[in-house]
């Protein structure tokens, strides 16, 4: 048996990858940590994400389908579609009917709510997000009757110029509308459901105005409040990104090496233009092998480092978008609102929600997926670089039943394998970009993985959604 990566002296990245793959493979976890069976192991999902369109009133500048290689096709679901899904709803614990698109657009959706409410066990929750402009009492009243747990809507400023700019083709007022409808609903029907919360998409021109939208939406009774960061689906909204791509542990172990080059009287930036250099001065050669130990106790602790990422690190953002975070907490302790933030920094403690509570994901057409990220066909932008991803299949209700497809080796052998996290930390590598995580059809990643997970940002705690 090969030694671990921490007890073997690796020189470079290419060698870590090299111990990597010599490194027998550490195996799932088939218990919770309750002793029960693994939700992701179950027989049957605990939790759905249903589609119940693809269709919007909205024309939103950060949506994926208002990018050119996005390969969203309109559809709504049916409720054949959905009847398909009931024999799977006994045994579910949350039921989310969005995905791309604006639900309310979908005639049926009070009828898959409450058939939903019917079938499934105590305990249990329906809910979807909604850009909440076409919600009037009419409809709030429906969804109440039908028995809706949870409705978020989005509101990432409560500037009127900046709602509309974001929001192409909403308005403040009609969200205001929207809230007000479901609580005349909620107050004549005697219950105190739907929780209501809002979702707020952060970028940097609108992060500065999070303390005092979580102040309005509570003054109109919302309960919850989900904060995620930006997945930049145009190469222009790349200068909206708030997030740091380095991870927590890769800066924490930065800092006191940093510290250390400063004391020492030299600067680290030096680096990139005398590694090359055949001939050093004692100067070069000395920032030289200060990075190379740097980088072999990295390397001994397993952990990821782009020097260039670390050097360019803006500390002042980061401090600012704490301070707001800090203030944001503030409000919501205040006023009573449940508040979910991203994280500032990637955790390098991973884990993926949708895998670990046992999600899967139904397309309006049937189609059954293992997660958000790889719901649909699109690109992005990652690292400085354009990525495309391909929507991930594993089968179709019209031909297979949901236990069927959810108990397929395939599928299931994709949820044991992002279980074990073994995958690299791609926006802290060196080596970024690379034919791996930028071809056009993923076939792994640099440690042999057959799940791209490696740059994916929801597992590092930065996008979060009602789930």
């Amino acid at each position: 048996m090969a030694p671990p990566v921490q007890q073997t002296a690796v020189k470079s990245i290419q060698e870590y990858f090299q111990c990597k793959l010599r490194e027998p493979r550490r195996l799932c976890l088939v218990t919770a940590p309750d002793g029960s069976v693994h939700p992701a192991l179950k027989e049957f999902p605990s939790r759905l994400f249903v589609e119940t369109t693809t269709r919007c009133n909205l024309l939103c500048a950060m949506c994926v389908k208002q990018t050119p290689d996005c390969g969203v096709v309109d559809g709504d679901l049916s409720p054949e579609t959905f009847a398909a899904l009931e024999s799977a709803l006994p045994y579910c614990e949350a039921l989310v009917l969005n995905g791309i698109g604006e639900p309310l657009l979908n005639r049926h959706l009070e009828a898959f709510v409450a058939r939903a409410k019917v079938l499934m066990p105590a305990g249990s929750w329906v809910g979807f997000q909604s850009n909440g402009q076409l919600l009037d009492e009419a409809r709030a009243v429906a969804l109440v009757e039908a028995g809706l747990d949870r409705l978020c809507m989005s509101l990432d400023s409560v500037c009127p110029d900046t709602f509309r700019k974001l929001r192409e083709g909403g308005d403040v007022l009609h969200l205001d509308r929207a809230l007000a409808a479901l609580r005349t609903a909620k107050k004549r029907s005697g219950r105190t459901n739907p929780r209501v919360g809002l979702e707020f998409v952060l970028m940097k021109d609108n992060a500065g105005g999070l303390p005092e939208t979580l102040r309005w939406a509570a003054e109109r009774g919302v309960d919850f409040a989900i904060v995620t960061h930006l997945l930049p689906y145009d190469g222009k909204h790349v200068e909206q990104i708030a997030y740091d791509s380095n991870t927590d542990e890769a800066v924490a172990f930065f800092k006191p090496w940093k510290e250390r080059a400063e004391a020492e009287g030299f600067d680290l930036r030096h680096y990139f233009k005398t590694m090359w250099n055949y001939l050093r001065t004692p100067e070069e050669q000395r920032i030289v092998d200060f990075v190379k130990e740097m980088q072999a106790e990295a390397s001994a602790r397993e952990l990821f480092l782009n020097m260039k990422n670390l050097l360019d690190r803006d500390e002042s953002w980061v401090a600012e978008l704490e301070s707001i975070f800090a203030e944001a907490r503030q409000v919501a302790a205040e006023t009573g609102v449940e508040l979910t933030l991203p994280e500032v920094l990637p955790k390098g403690d991973r884990r993926c929600d949708f895998v670990d509570r046992g999600g899967a994901f139904i397309s309006w057409d049937g189609a059954v997926h293992n997660c958000y990220f790889l719901w649909h066909t699109f690109s992005c932008h990652f690292s400085g670089r354009k990525k495309y991803v391909e929507a991930r299949v594993f089968g179709r209700l019209s031909e297979h039943c949901m236990r069927d497809i959810w108990n397929d080796q395939a599928f299931r052998s994709f949820r044991k394998e992002v279980l074990r996290h073994e995958y690299p930390f791609c926006s802290n590598c060196n080596l970024v970009p690379c034919e791996y995580i930028y071809a056009e059809e993923f076939e792994q990643d640099c440690f042999t993985n057959q799940v791209p997970c490696g740059d994916c940002f929801w597992c590092m705690g930065l996008f979060n959604c009602l789930q």
